[in-house]
Formats: C-alpha cells, structure tokens, sequence
C-alpha cells in the first residue's frame, strides 16, 4: 500500500505543477510525466488496476452516452476509412518487426508483440504466453502511448487551435441524480458482463454498448461529468507512468530508446495516413489524427471528448484496430515465428 500512496502523491504532485505551468491536459500528462522522473530517480511506484480500470469504465459510459441514432446513422460512411486500419496494422508489423530484430536484436516473440498498436495489457499477455520478454514490452508500449499522448495536445492546438483547456463535460451538479445513477449501473454492469463473455476491453467495450443502448432508447441524456473525466484522466496517467517502476539506466539505453525510435516511426506513419485521408475527403484532419494515432484507446478517447471531436468517429476506428490486431497477433506469431532447429 505504501508503493501506491507514493504513486498517488507523486502523481498529483504532477497534476499540480502542470496546473501551475498552464501544461495542456494536467490531469492526464501531469501524472505520468511525474511518475516517470520519479522512477528515474528510484522512487517505488505501483498502480492499482482494479482502480484504473474501474475509471476506464468512465469513458466506456462517456463514449456510449454519445452514440445516439442520429450519430448512428453516420457509421455507414466510415467504410473507406475504417478499411484503412487493417492496412495500417499490417504496413505496422512489416516495418516494426525487422525494426526491433535486426536493429534492437529482440527475439521474434518480443520484436511483433513490441510492434503491435493494440491495448498494453493485451499485448503483455499475448506476449508473454509466446515467450517474449515482458519487461521490455512493458516498456515499450507505455513509451508509445506517453508519447504519443504527450505530443498529440500540441498537434491539435498548434495545427487545429483546438482548445484543450475546455471542461470534457458539464459539471457534476448540472447533471441529475437519477441519469448518474444510470451511467454507475451502466458502468458496473456493463464491465461486469462484458468480463464474463471474455470481450476484450471489457472495462470500456462494456459500459460503451450497454450505455449506447440505455440512450438509444430515450433513458440517458448526459455524458458523465467533467469531475468523472478528469478522475479517469488522473487515474490512466497514473497508471502509464507506474509501468516505468524500477527502469534501470541500462533498460533506458536499450528498451527505451527502441521504442523512442519505434514512436518516431509510428508518427510518420501515421501523417501519411492522416494525409491520404485528408487529401481524398474522408474524414476531417482532427477526427483523422485521432482516429489513426496508435496511443491507447482510453487516452484518445479523453482528447477527442475535450477538443470537441466526432467521438464515435475516433472510437469506431480504435475499437477495430484492437480487433484486428487481438484477433490477428497470435494466428501471425504462429505462421511467422521462427521454427526451432533440429
């Protein structure tokens, strides 16, 4: 317990210093800024999953509250952009794999679930049940997501002049006490459910689907309360920082650059996307960005809920991506994997 009030007081500590320098989105890099140099200097840090994603139910709800039937109705045109994510993952894997093998020397295992843009938990486990190393996968992935989250409120503001300093919902007195019940029985029920079917991401997919047809009906009206977003937004960044508990110098030598690099070459990637959809009229430059970065589905979520952008545009796209990538990791680790010599 003492590891983890440590992690909590350092991450607000972050909150407070990204406040004071007027830093966008403090509840969110505030922490796991602040939980990263307090790993370097060897400081002890623990995240609390249970917690972490009981506030990731919080955005399951906040995205499903906003999937009303006229939102709905736009999905069909998403086709031409939604084919694009297979595509996307596949040119990923292709270019990520040789990456972390011949440059890095990862072993195969290691080297494809390091590539791969899907949820870090998932990744972890796939990862380990293949034999890769789950140290520096853990590495790997927090450093994309940080920065990926990091530089993307600066994309936004600086291209988009987004604001980032708007509230990501109303505040909690303006909603009434009989819809917050609602969305908590949403939340709780719908993670729970969603757990015991095994869906993927059940923290968020099951609040999502079950939020989305409470307000397809006419029971819901608001989104969770701007107090709910910005806990979920601690809790996430506490949680990413956390990963980085007891990084040695050497594992920022080797892991931390590999995925440095691999970051490097993901944001390419995603600019030529973001540029080709762009360029044929498929989708708005924001909502484009926001649906094609490879971060973590959670934190997009939270900026395209304060920018003000087409929420279900963003999470339609994310939600395929860590399909395709669940659903494809372990079928392409089994044909491509290395055979063992004789």
């Amino acid at each position: 317990m003492r590891q983890i009030g440590q992690t909590f007081l350092v991450a607000l500590l972050g909150v407070g210093a990204f406040r004071l320098l007027n830093i966008p989105l403090p509840w969110l890099l505030g922490p796991i800024a602040a939980c990263l140099a307090a790993a370097l200097i060897g400081i002890q840090l623990k995240g609390l999953k249970p917690l972490n994603d009981g506030m990731r139910t919080i955005l399951g709800v906040a995205v499903g509250a906003t999937l009303t039937p006229p939102v709905l109705a736009t999905f069909p045109a998403m086709w031409p952009t939604l084919l694009l994510i297979p595509l996307t993952v596949m040119v990923i894997g292709l270019i990520g794999v040789p990456y972390f093998q011949r440059v890095w020397n990862y072993d195969f295992p290691t080297a494809y679930y390091a590539t791969m843009p899907g949820g870090l938990q998932d990744m972890l486990a796939f990862g380990e049940e293949a034999g890769g190393n789950v140290r520096t996968l853990s590495l790997i992935h927090a450093t994309r997501v940080l920065i990926i989250v990091v530089a993307l409120p600066f994309l936004l503001s600086g291209i988009w002049e987004a604001d980032l300093s708007n509230p990501p919902g109303v505040p909690l007195k303006s909603v009434p006490v009989h819809e917050l019940l609602l969305m908590v029985a949403c939340a709780l029920l719908g993670w729970w459910g969603a757990k015991r079917i095994g869906l993927f991401g059940a923290s968020i997919l099951g609040p999502l689907l079950l939020t989305a047809a409470i307000t397809l009906v006419g029971l819901l009206h608001f989104r969770p309360p701007a107090e709910a977003i910005w806990a979920a937004q601690f809790f996430i960044g506490m949680t990413i920082g956390a990963k980085y508990a007891g990084i040695t110098m050497q594992e920022v030598r080797r892991d931390l650059l590999a995925g440095v690099g691999f970051c490097v070459i993901l944001i390419v990637l995603t600019v030529v996307v973001v540029e080709l959809v762009i360029f044929a009229n498929l989708a708005p430059g924001m909502e484009a960005l926001l649906a094609f970065a490879p971060g973590g589905q959670a934190e997009l979520t939270v900026l395209a809920l304060i920018v003000g952008a087409d929420v279900a545009f963003v999470v339609a796209h994310h939600i395929l991506r860590i399909f395709v990538v669940i659903l494809g990791a372990p079928v392409a680790v089994r044909l491509f994997s290395p055979k063992p010599e004789d």
